[in-house]
């Protein structure tokens, strides 16, 4: 028979398997995020899922400091703020609401980015601080709050139920009195070790590193890698001709929301780099790419989200001469913003008014939304622009334009405030960008099923396509540039459902298969790169590649082959799919122009922590992060138990003594009566 080993913690705790923190993060002047205190903090349960039920908790309930477990409902910043501002509660378990709150939830700021995009005092003053519009304006800016007790969202309704149970079992309030003993509670472990702001836990780190043998780093800047390629291949290790013009297309591919690597981002990110994917895609397909005058640059920026991370890094890298393009090579910018949730299949065209004061800037702005109106032309989808008196949203592009005036428009699915009333939150999900399938599909059937949203999207990207192959001097008939709608539904699928599915398996490297988690996520993180990077790289070099000739040995190793011209080109060996006949797979060779740059605040080169120009963004580090729930005894039952225990203690340590002090009487060895002594 098998031998089960049951230990005395488990026949106490329950653990919590399935939850996802919000942790601190740091910036030049605050803390944000939450925390518990070094020994993790224990409560009392209460279930709130009206707002009455908080009375008991902030006022009437016998048996303080409470856990509260919150209906999704109610996580907002007035109930927020009301437990904030308490000590009569250690700690908070958040369900998801079901369906989406109808009234929109976004934990983000009103205005995100402020101060770190091109309006400022000295640039359009009118247009700073989202004076002119406001573009979040469901943002509660509670992701920027500081809460000095956990918080933790409960992912698995499974293990909802089990704390509810525990909690209807034995902490419901009988007759308006408090329920007895023993009574359910629950205990978050999330200490962070940093404090106050990067300057203090940058300095403290430094210090550490200095001094320290074994240093303890307290903070990390968050950071990754922005992904980059080109239609016409250049140099990677050298510098662009400085007559070569080049056009920049431009998306983010992070998201963020309360809790820690909870990023789902369907509308703030993915809608955006997707369509951006299959632009590209369709621009690569197009036989006469390499006599285009201009060359054009797909680019995805990584920690946006944070004070422009990766758009500040490439400006800082290209006016250090750290990149192989300068600024003077910038013919033009167009950027993808929020593009899923269109009304009437308008996509709005946002210039930035300051800079077309400016008349040859002007000129150029004209000219590039003139490409972009008769692009769209006989598709099913409309551009308008924004106007004149309106001023840039959030974007990439403010980055370039706080280095030089460049030509560039931001594409976006709203005119003034956002479509998304999910903005940097955890319902930003399929279901945000109504994404829908039949019932009963196999994972199969659902990676390859075109969905509505699929085929809005690819029309998106091919009216980009055909206005970027304008742009960039094409003269033939546009007509045959057309997105995938296949190919936008594969990856709609892959970074929104399932990332571990058969078409991302056979298009990354074997040795990074181990990033294909289930629920893809896209925070930027500290530990780089990130599942997304990755997965936008292999998917980028996929659908723009080609697939060469070569083995192995020569595929990991370039430069020992003679006509490779490493410098030009990236070489990847796939996994491949599956061969039908076997479980084998049949790996090849992806030779790209898809290359990595790095995505960390130049603040942190310049060691510059306290920087108002650039993201200080840091996350906390921490030793542990875990939940469970267990029953807890009155405070009398366990000063009795303890006294009892302490009174047999004292006890056995006197009989111990006394026994040891007449030793010599009780266990002296009886004369043996028929020995007889001379």
């Amino acid at each position: 028979g098998s031998c089960q080993g049951n230990s005395v913690e488990r026949k106490i705790y329950i653990p919590l398997n399935k939850t996802a923190p919000c942790v601190r993060l740091l910036n030049a002047t605050h803390q944000i995020g939450c925390q518990s205190s070094i020994s993790g903090d224990t409560g009392v349960i209460h279930v709130v899922e009206k707002e009455e039920d908080l009375n008991w908790v902030l006022a009437d309930g016998p048996h303080p400091p409470y856990m509260i477990l919150l209906d999704g409902s109610l996580f907002n910043r007035r109930v927020m703020l009301q437990l904030k501002g308490t000590s009569r509660v250690s700690g908070l378990a958040v369900t998801v609401a079901k369906p989406s709150p109808p009234q929109g939830f976004s934990p983000g700021l009103k205005c995100p980015n402020d101060g770190f995009g091109v309006y400022s005092k000295d640039y359009g003053p009118q247009f700073a601080h989202c004076n002119k519009t406001v573009w979040n304006p469901v943002g509660s800016g509670l992701s920027y709050e500081d809460f000095d007790f956990p918080i933790f969202l409960l992912e698995d309704a499974n293990e909802t139920q089990v704390i509810k149970q525990c909690y209807q079992d034995h902490n419901v309030p009988r007759d308006g009195s408090g329920p007895e003993y023993p009574l359910c509670a629950m205990q978050l472990f999330s200490h962070m070790h940093a404090v106050t702001s990067t300057v203090t836990c940058m300095r403290r780190s430094s210090l550490q590193s200095t001094f320290s043998i074994n240093p303890e780093v307290v903070c990390d800047p968050l950071l990754d890698y922005n992904v980059w390629s080109t239609l016409q291949p250049i140099n990677s290790s050298g510098k662009v001709d400085p007559e070569k013009e080049v056009i920049i297309v431009a998306t983010r591919i992070d998201s963020h929301s309360f809790f820690w690597n909870i990023a789902p981002g369907a509308e703030s990110a993915v809608s955006s780099f997707v369509t951006h994917l299959a632009a590209a895609e369709a621009l690569h397909k197009v036989s006469d790419v390499h006599l285009l005058q201009r060359n054009i640059m797909f680019t995805f920026f990584q920690g946006e989200t944070f004070d422009y991370i990766g758009s500040s890094r490439m400006v800082y890298d290209m006016e250090k001469d750290k990149f192989p393009l300068r600024l003077d090579n910038i013919h033009s910018f167009v950027e993808l913003n929020q593009v899923a949730l269109r009304n009437d299949s308008i996509l709005w065209m946002h210039t930035d008014p300051v800079s077309r004061m400016n008349e040859s800037v002007e000129v150029q702005v004209r000219n590039l939304l003139d490409i972009l109106n008769n692009s769209s032309v006989g598709a099913s989808v409309t551009l308008q622009e924004a106007g004149y008196s309106q001023p840039l949203p959030p974007s990439s592009f403010q980055r370039f334009l706080r280095a030089r005036h460049i030509p560039g428009v931001v594409l976006t699915d709203h005119k003034t405030a956002f479509q998304n009333r999910y903005y940097q939150s955890m319902y930003d999900t399929p279901e945000n960008i109504r994404m829908q399938y039949p019932e009963g599909l196999s994972p199969e059937e659902t990676l390859e099923y075109v969905t509505d949203t699929a085929k809005s999207l690819a029309e998106v990207a091919t009216v980009v396509a055909r206005a970027l192959y304008r742009l960039a001097g094409g003269a033939n008939n546009t007509s045959a540039i057309q997105a995938d709608p296949k190919t936008v539904s594969r990856m709609l699928y892959g970074f929104l459902i399932k990332m571990n599915n058969s078409w991302f398996q056979s298009i990354i490297k074997p040795d990074i298969k181990g990033i294909l988690g289930d629920v893809p996520q896209h925070y930027v993180a500290v530990s780089s790169p990130v599942n997304t990077t990755y997965l936008v790289q292999y998917v980028l070099a996929n659908l723009t590649g080609t697939v060469v000739n070569l083995t192995k040995e020569e595929c990991v190793n370039p430069d020992k082959t003679p006509s490779s011209e490493k410098e030009m080109y990236e070489y990847a060996w796939v996994q491949g799919s599956l061969d039908p006949n076997s479980t084998s797979r049949v790996p090849y060779c992806v030779r790209s122009t898809v290359h990595l740059s790095k995505a960390l605040s130049p603040a942190f080169e310049l060691r510059q922590w306290g920087s108002t120009e650039y993201s200080t963004w840091t996350e906390s580090r921490w030793k542990e992060i875990r939940a469970r729930i267990f029953l807890v005894a009155s405070k009398e039952l366990e000063i009795i138990t303890l006294v009892v225990g302490i009174a047999i203690l004292i006890f056995s340590l006197l009989a111990t003594y006394f026994i040891n002090a007449k030793a010599d009487v009780l266990f002296s060895i009886p004369r043996d009566p028929g020995a007889v002594a001379y």
